[in-house]
């Protein structure tokens, strides 16, 4: 890899009843008045929020309340949140939540410190300028947006699916204590497993003509094993502490940078699949279970060499250096292989239920392409063509 950087300046508190010093954290990063926003009724029912709360007001900080995010976050809760931090002279957000409810926050934060319709950012018109500042607690383990600066928010004129990436979107602190995820369902802690196997997987594949270091590679299989590894050890014993804390630290590393610089990774899976899941409203982590089979069988002839040996170090199958693409194509089915294991889709006709029509998948490639205005992909470089072949495949 001939350049990178990377830019990593959130605070990590990490471990058992953390979540108690959230309040603390607020106060040291400058809040007088915090809006808390959480997602459904799990955080109030666990305790976390009253919690999460107590601590504000034991910091002496005031706070308003706004819930109600769901999975695949909407702008127009985005919009109400800036509404409410305007009214309420709000300084501060605390996500107490996963994925959706941070880039939630991230979304309320850009509206609240900037001018403007905020949709305006997601749909490239305009750059960012500030962010107010932002906090998580977090409560799954998948998406990274605790020590990362992107978010993805749906707009529901369209059900456009849409994500930013800007150096004012990094939270000041997070706060990971993973006994908050021991009451996950087996099948969102699956999918937020995947979801971090998948952040590693779009680093991994870059453009054939990039140069990766041996140690980021290195790092990188390491962590798909370890994640492949605590993921059985989590569902078979929920409250597991060691393999939550491998899974959610893990979820961290897979995307902040440290298992590759994200601009020279390929994120052709996760373009497809927010289009799904804009769609039909699936976990994220589902939807990249079901599409990453048929990519891979789809691109794997740009660089057999890279496949063949991502089923070496990470499955242990043996090199066929006189047929590295047997080897590949071994180590993509064992990919499937495990997302079955953990209760993962591999194709579209598992994950909603149906098989796509021609006019499902058509209008899924045309709103991936941004109504035929961009391509997609590095390691192979998709077309409109290639997104709907790669729908059909999944289908």
């Amino acid at each position: 890899m001939d350049r990178f950087q990377v830019h990593a300046p959130t605070q990590v508190i990490f471990g058992k009843d953390t979540e108690s010093q959230a309040g603390r954290w607020c106060k040291y990063y400058g809040a007088h008045k915090v809006l808390v926003h959480f997602g459904g009724q799990s955080a109030k029912k666990s305790g976390l929020l009253d919690r999460v709360c107590a601590s504000l007001e034991e910091a002496g900080l005031e706070y308003v309340l706004l819930g109600g995010v769901v999975p695949n976050p909407e702008l127009g809760l985005i919009h109400e949140g800036i509404k409410l931090c305007r009214e309420q002279n709000v300084d501060f957000i605390l996500a107490v939540g996963g994925g959706s409810v941070i880039d939630s926050a991230k979304g309320i934060g850009y509206g609240l410190a900037n001018a403007g319709e905020v949709w305006d950012f997601y749909a490239r018109k305009r750059d960012v300028a500030a962010c107010a500042p932002l906090g998580a607690v977090l409560t799954i383990a998948a998406a990274g947006s605790e020590m990362s600066n992107c978010s993805v928010v749906t707009n529901e004129d369209g059900w456009l699916k849409r994500g930013l990436s800007t150096d004012y979107g990094y939270c000041k602190f997070a706060i990971m204590n993973p006994e908050l995820t021991y009451t996950l369902p087996a099948y969102q802690t699956a999918s937020g497993c995947t979801d971090i196997m998948v952040h590693t997987l779009e680093r991994y594949f870059t453009a054939p003509s990039t140069q990766q270091l041996a140690l980021i590679d290195g790092i990188a299989e390491t962590l798909l094993r370890n994640v492949m590894r605590n993921a059985k050890i989590a569902l078979r014993e929920p409250e597991n502490y060691d393999a939550r804390a491998e899974i959610m630290w893990s979820g961290t590393l897979s995307h902040n940078d440290t298992t590759g610089d994200r601009s020279f990774g390929d994120w052709s899976c996760h373009q497809l699949e927010h289009e799904l899941s804009a769609m039909f409203g699936v976990a994220h982590g589902a939807g990249l279970a079901a599409v990453w089979g048929s990519w891979a069988r789809y691109v794997y002839k740009e660089n057999v060499g890279r496949f063949a040996q991502l089923a070496a170090n990470v499955f242990n199958i043996p090199y066929n250096f006189r047929n590295p693409e047997a080897t590949a194509l071994e180590g993509i089915a064992a990919m499937e292989s495990f997302f079955r294991h953990i209760g993962m889709p591999t194709n579209i006709h598992d994950l909603i239920g149906k098989t796509l029509s021609e006019e499902e998948i058509k209008t899924l490639a045309y709103k991936c392409s941004f109504m035929q205005t961009r391509t997609i992909g590095q390691f192979k470089v998709l077309q409109l063509e290639d997104m709907e072949n790669i729908y059909r495949m999944a289908k």
